[in-house]
């Protein structure tokens, strides 16, 4: 039986949250992955590469499981009506519901992780408070069915992890060894393990990216619920 996976794709999203795991899930037996927006337009990503839409919210089917992925555009999709409600409606038949990143953002904007507890990049996870959700300093973090992975990368591991969970130990397993995914990080990966003047130098460029600004957005919705 097709298990179809819908990935949200919007404005700013990093291309990375949603095309690492769809990249291996597509891998899947029996998956079926689609990608959707409001329309079929191109969706331009954060990194300048457009996303193709392959159906919009109105003709979306039912979706097996649901995958949210991060990005700078995630505030906006925050407060999208159209799209949390199309969310809430696909959460409340499907098998899986899932975000990569700041994803889980929207995700608890929806009220889909109220809870729950629920991973994020690290700069954002606080703020998954704000919407009753409990944050988890994990690469993946499972709660049921909702399942949830850390910053961007950790979106790879994250599909391995519904693999598994899904299909067995030995397909997560197989499908990793055609991937060659073996990593060999130089480390300093989360601010745990980086250097402290490396921590407080990402630190700055964010604030210069407008990280506060967008955390302060975030407060102004969680209080609005």
């Amino acid at each position: 039986m097709t298990y179809r996976i819908g990935f949200l794709l919007y404005p700013d999203v990093t291309q990375l949250d949603m095309t690492g795991p769809a990249q291996i899930l597509s891998r899947m037996p029996d998956a079926e992955v689609l990608f959707v927006w409001k329309d079929r337009a191109p969706v331009m990503s954060d990194c300048g590469l457009a996303l193709v839409p392959t159906h919009t919210l109105a003709d979306c089917p039912p979706l097996d499981m649901i995958c949210v992925p991060g990005g700078y555009g995630c505030t906006a999709v925050m407060e999208d009506t159209e799209v949390l409600d199309w969310l809430r409606t696909q959460a409340a038949t499907a098998d899986l519901v899932t975000s990569v990143c700041t994803g889980s953002l929207i995700l608890a904007a929806a009220g889909l992780l109220d809870g729950y507890r629920a991973g994020c990049h690290w700069a954002w996870r606080d703020q998954l408070s704000l919407f009753g959700a409990t944050p988890v300093a994990e690469r993946v973090v499972t709660d049921r069915n909702r399942i949830t992975g850390g910053g961007v990368t950790a979106g790879i591991d994250f599909a391995f992890r519904v693999i598994e969970r899904l299909k067995g130990r030995d397909t997560a397993e197989s499908i990793q060894l055609v991937l060659e995914y073996d990593p060999a990080p130089i480390g300093g990966g989360t601010p745990e393990n980086a250097r402290a003047e490396i921590v407080a130098a990402v630190r700055g460029v964010m604030a210069k990216r407008g990280l506060g600004d967008r955390l302060a957005t975030i407060e102004r919705i969680a209080a609005t619920r």
